[in-house]
């Protein structure tokens, strides 16, 4: 596997790339709907991951109907959250360290808010590591649409077309290749179909970009 050309910068995904919070916020909603009185499958909550909150209240009143307390819920899971914050992917300190070394600068574009950004960046003193850093908040439209890594490439000073993404949801995939990123997937709760794999090159780990890159 290789690159079509070597990236002028790269773009991280946040949740499930990054982080990995993916479990944290699957057990908070399926709590939620339980205290709610409502029943989340494996199939329904894996219908959200990647998905901007606006996205993920439509998928939820299409699930459970224009009657879903969708503020209760978000409470709930917050609430169930708590003040704790996910680990750092395996391999990501390595790939920062790496890029560093390399020169090459990195920014964040993520589908989740700046309170959920600024939580982990701080716990994980990020904050001054990143040089550009792209919420839901700093878009009009979120992922699938390009938006979020057009405005992350803008940022870096880098054509898109040479900026490489990193992602590891179907909806991070289709925002990063239709902005014209080099997208890599590394897979965490959903397997790649056909279509990521036509979209990305799919790695097993963050480990496995930092050989991608040397």
């Amino acid at each position: 596997m290789s690159l079509p050309r070597r990236p002028l910068a790269v773009v991280f995904d946040l949740d499930g790339t990054l982080i990995d919070s993916e479990a944290l916020v699957r057990e908070a909603h399926f709590a939620a709907c339980d205290q709610l009185g409502y029943s989340m499958s494996e199939e329904q909550f894996l219908g959200l991951v990647g998905m901007h909150r606006e996205a993920n209240d439509a998928q939820l009143k299409r699930y459970y109907g224009d009657d879903f307390p969708l503020q209760t819920f978000i409470l709930a899971t917050r609430a169930h959250v708590g003040e704790r914050v996910a680990p750092l992917k395996p391999g990501a300190t390595e790939l920062m360290d790496a890029l560093d070394e390399l020169r090459l600068p990195f920014g964040l574009a993520t589908s989740s808010r700046r309170p959920w950004v600024e939580r982990h960046f701080l716990a994980h003193a990020l904050t001054d590591r990143f040089r550009a850093v792209v919420t839901r908040q700093d878009c009009v439209e979120g992922k699938p649409h390009p938006e979020p890594y057009l405005n992350a490439s803008r940022l870096l000073g880098a054509s898109p077309a040479d900026v490489l993404a990193l992602e590891d949801s179907h909806a991070g995939v289709a925002s990063a290749h239709a902005a014209g990123c080099m997208t890599v997937m590394v897979p965490d709760l959903l397997a790649p179909t056909e279509e990521q794999r036509a979209r990305a090159l799919v790695l097993n780990s963050l480990s496995d970009v930092l050989t991608l890159l040397r």
